[in-house]
């Protein structure tokens, strides 16, 4: 982001910190706003990225038709009805078909997506689209698992509760064996 966005949206914090009823000169919270704006740049930096760019022409040919799992791929996100975190792990899995993906990149597509003001179940289906988009594959599947902020902290106030979403695309859709070996490969 440019300086002029941060500094912009530091004296929106400096508002909100005001509005709190706290004072903005007090020696702790003089560079909060200026930190908060930075830490938040950073966590919406999937804004700012592309497919394109995080792939970054890691696809590779590859005569492999078999399952590739990358699984507990840490993620954190911001709910956007809240604006609070969400943290948890992603499970993404494919069925290659002429061409496999680098395995950071499916890490790194989690991030960029999961680094934008989110709802799990959008981020489930993003993440799933947009590895069918990249290598073609004849299959994906992602799973979901986290636990949210918003139901923590405020609201409900429960401190187990998990959220699980999913996304199954071609075989994984269509076959159900093809389905229960990926849950039964990520023990869900």
């Amino acid at each position: 982001m440019s300086d002029n966005k941060t500094e912009h949206m530091a004296e929106c914090y400096q508002e909100i910190i005001r509005g709190v009823g706290e004072d903005t000169s007090r020696e702790g919270l003089l560079k909060t706003p200026l930190r908060a704006a930075k830490a938040m740049e950073f966590l919406t930096q999937g804004y700012e990225q592309s497919l394109e760019d995080v792939v970054n022409d890691a696809i590779f040919p590859s005569d492999n038709d078999e399952m590739v799992i990358v699984k507990d791929i840490e993620l954190y996100s911001l709910c956007e009805h809240h604006m609070l975190p969400f943290i948890g792990k992603a499970h993404v899995a494919y069925l290659p078909k002429g061409k496999v993906i680098g395995l950071s990149k499916i890490a790194r597509i989690v991030d960029m997506f999961a680094r934008r003001l989110q709802i799990q179940e959008q981020l489930t289906t993003q993440i799933a689209y947009a590895i069918q988009d990249a290598i073609g594959a004849a299959g994906v599947a992602v799973v979901i698992e986290a636990s949210h902020l918003c139901m923590m902290m405020r609201g409900v106030q429960k401190q187990n509760s998990l959220t699980t979403t999913s996304m199954m695309l071609g075989a994984f859709r269509n076959n159900h064996r093809t389905r229960d070996e990926f849950l039964t490969l990520i023990k869900l």
